[in-house]
């Protein structure tokens, strides 16, 4: 809350229906507008460095429209052995990734950005969970890509549908790895001075 009882207008810049859904969880009044940012990164960029550069590329391009408001960055990416997975071109690209992570662990990463618009002030974090995926044969991997749900994933899987049932364990956050961590992203507003309770 700011003083005089007026809560910032918060602007998420992004489509993610899940990132969307997510932020309403906090209960906090938001608007979305996605950015149109271009996502490359020069070539060897850390995990880590990438999600948080590409997060406040976001956020930065957003609010630069804006007079006032917070506007939340995110990016997620998936990493196996050094291999950074984004979203698949096709089903074969996904029946790659998904063969690649069948049986075995990898890591997700996702940064988060808060840019101040009006002032630039700005903030940016990321978080990393492992996640161990259980062992599964061709005929698996091509009726999970049959199912649609791989196509606009990072990796090729949602952890919060029908690739729940993929996946072993965690360990880390959950809502890392579904695009948003909540937990993180309610410290970074504090120093905002919005309070999610």
């Amino acid at each position: 809350m700011e003083g005089g009882g007026m809560i910032r207008s918060l602007i998420l810049a992004s489509s993610s229906p899940r990132r969307k859904e997510l932020l309403q969880g906090l209960n906090l009044p938001f608007q979305t507008h996605p950015s149109e940012e271009d996502e490359s990164v020069p070539t060897g960029t850390a995990p880590r460095e990438m999600v948080e550069m590409l997060s406040l590329r976001k956020a930065k391009s957003v609010a630069s429209l804006y007079g006032e408001g917070l506007v939340i960055g995110s990016d997620t990416i998936v990493v196996c052995d050094r291999l950074i997975l984004g979203k698949p071109r096709d089903e074969d690209d996904s029946a790659r990734m998904l063969s690649l992570i069948q049986g075995r662990s990898h890591f997700v990463y996702t940064g988060v950005a808060i840019v101040e618009a009006g002032t630039g002030r700005s903030s940016v974090a990321h978080s990393k969970t492992e996640v161990f995926v259980k062992p599964m044969d061709k005929d698996k991997i091509r009726r999970y890509i049959q199912t649609g749900e791989p196509n606009d994933k990072a990796g090729s899987y949602a952890i919060q549908g029908i690739g729940a049932t993929l996946v072993e364990k965690i360990d880390g956050d959950y809502f890392t790895v579904v695009g948003l961590p909540v937990g993180l992203l309610a410290e970074m507003l504090e120093k905002y001075g919005i309070s999610v309770i």
